[in-house]
């Protein structure tokens, strides 16, 4: 299965992390300058660390040079269950269930 996510990465954060914001936008925290690909790099080792997948299931589709980035993952896992394990709690409303 293949999951297409739009997130907003977040550079020079103090701690790694993903949330969801109030709008309904997924946001990674990174530790990393948007510099030279370093915050993508950062981005897909984290999110492959969190998941429990290897790095080349995790591919930016789109915003290499942009904060808004939409990221194919190539995963088992559902949208829901893969939000999950990134630590967002979602309702099946908000992913169109």
């Amino acid at each position: 299965m293949t999951i297409i996510l739009d997130i907003k990465v977040m550079p020079n954060a103090s701690k790694q992390d993903v949330i969801l914001d109030k709008s309904g936008k997924i946001k990674c925290y990174v530790r990393s300058k948007p510099e030279k690909g370093k915050a993508n790099e950062e981005l897909i080792k984290y999110l492959s660390k969190t998941l429990g997948i290897k790095q080349s299931d995790i591919t930016i589709v789109s915003g290499h040079t942009n904060p808004l980035k939409k990221i194919k993952i190539a995963t088992e896992l559902n949208k829901k269950e893969l939000l999950v394990k990134l630590g967002i709690d979602v309702q099946d409303t908000f992913l169109g269930k």
